[in-house]
């Protein structure tokens, strides 16, 4: 026991005994002088009240200081206990603090020699791809540039040996559009005429189509009896020709009497001319609309010829070419615009052939295909051993994360527990 309890005790046993005294010395007066011993009692009992009240007074000045010492007692204990549980905190946080920090070092070599795997086969795959496509790249260019570069030369040489003819022609046309006086006496003849057109027609096909591209005297409506002089032969999915009629034509007379009227400046010779001119062009075309045309033997339109290109230019200055398109489905060709469509043509054919051709160059292009395929099942691999060592990391991090927040919760409940224990022994 400690020296408060022991004052206090000793206070009450020397009160009691006081008490006692007190009582038996007010019963002796009693029992000798009654009155007497009530004044005695009566002064007994004041003094008794006053021991009471001063023994009350002790009993509290001992109570206070028993409490005193009990709670600097207990502060000091407190305090004690505080520092201990700090300093044992510290000790174990900093011992945490170690721990993480080993595992973030361990993590991080991990992260980086796994980085540093990863890269090098990045890098390894790279270089091989780039090998590869480098090849392909090669290998597709060598292939598309010779083909391209030997179609393209034998393309452009046959545009300038079909561009020449037609400059070499253009100057023909220029030496007889000079000799107007001679051409006149050659064209004095009907049948002359007509063979002349066909000639000229004849000779831009030769020049400029292959043999086996067009014909002659071409029965272009089966079992009608009637013949055009000429007729390109463009292919079908049938397997029979679709025949493309052109009909020379040359109406002389008229256009002398023009060229007569604008030499006179006679306006209203030259109207009459124009008008007669146009009267004898709708003519031919309605011939040929009716006889030569006829789908699906024919195509939707043919050509009339005009030989000669102050002809053309005279009927296509008319206005007249819209109408016998719209009407007839004719177009008019001189000489020039008949080279050019006639060469549209052949290229067209040529077209056709090289597209005919073409199997080997889609035979290397799938072969491209092929090897791309295979390169993006390398990638697709690479994305998923990726993806694999990306989760691996992830449940790595996540355990060790789950290691570490289970620990801290020990810690906390470890604390806790210690505080409750040493409240309780207090």
């Amino acid at each position: 026991m400690k020296g408060a309890d022991i004052m206090l005790i000793a206070l009450l046993i020397l009160a009691v005994i006081c008490v006692l005294l007190l009582a038996f010395i007010i019963v002796m007066l009693y029992y000798r002088d009654p009155r007497r011993g009530n004044a005695a009692v009566l002064d007994a009992i004041r003094k008794m009240q006053k021991e009471e009240q001063k023994l009350r007074k002790q009993q509290a000045a001992a109570t206070n200081e028993t409490i005193s010492l009990s709670m600097k007692m207990l502060s000091d204990n407190l305090a004690q206990n505080q520092t201990q549980t700090r300093e044992t905190t510290a000790a174990q946080l900093r011992q945490f603090e170690e721990r993480i920090r080993g595992l973030e070092s361990a993590n991080s070599r991990s992260m980086a020699q796994l980085q540093d795997t990863v890269m090098q086969q990045m890098e390894l795959l790279r270089a091989q791809n780039d090998k590869r496509l480098t090849e392909i790249r090669k290998t597709v260019d060598d292939t598309l540039q010779t083909h391209l570069e030997q179609k393209m030369t034998e393309s452009f040489k046959r545009v300038t040996d079909s561009l020449e003819a037609v400059y070499k022609g253009l100057g023909e046309m220029q030496t007889l559009a000079n000799d107007v006086g001679g051409l006149k006496r050659v064209l004095s003849n009907v049948k002359t005429r007509g063979t002349l057109g066909e000639i000229r027609l004849g000779s831009i096909l030769q020049e400029i189509m292959a043999p086996e591209q067009y014909d002659t005297n071409v029965e272009t409506v089966p079992g009608s009896g009637k013949r055009v002089e000429f007729a390109i032969r463009l292919p079908a999915e049938s397997g029979e020709p679709v025949w493309l009629p052109i009909d020379s034509k040359f109406p002389a007379d008229c256009y002398t009497q023009l060229l007569d009227a604008q030499d006179s400046g006679d306006r209203q010779a030259v109207e009459s001319a124009q008008a007669a001119l146009r009267q004898r062009i709708t003519s031919f075309a309605k011939d040929i609309h009716e006889k030569y045309i006829r789908e699906p033997y024919t195509t939707a339109f043919g050509i009339l010829f005009l030989p000669f290109e102050g002809l053309y230019s005279e009927v296509v200055n008319s206005g007249l070419t819209e109408m016998l398109q719209q009407k007839f489905a004719v177009n008019i060709a001189g000489p020039s615009t008949m080279a050019a469509m006639l060469n549209a043509l052949y290229m067209g054919f040529r077209t056709l052939a090289i597209q005919k051709q073409s199997d080997q160059v889609w035979q290397i292009l799938s072969g491209v295909k092929e090897e791309f395929g295979n390169f993006e099942a390398a990638l697709r691999g690479t994305q998923s051993k990726l993806d694999a060592a990306g989760k691996e990391l992830d449940k790595l991090i996540g355990v060790r994360t789950r290691a570490i927040n289970k620990r801290l919760e020990n810690v906390q409940r470890i604390g806790f527990h210690e505080d409750a224990g040493e409240q309780t022994a207090e």
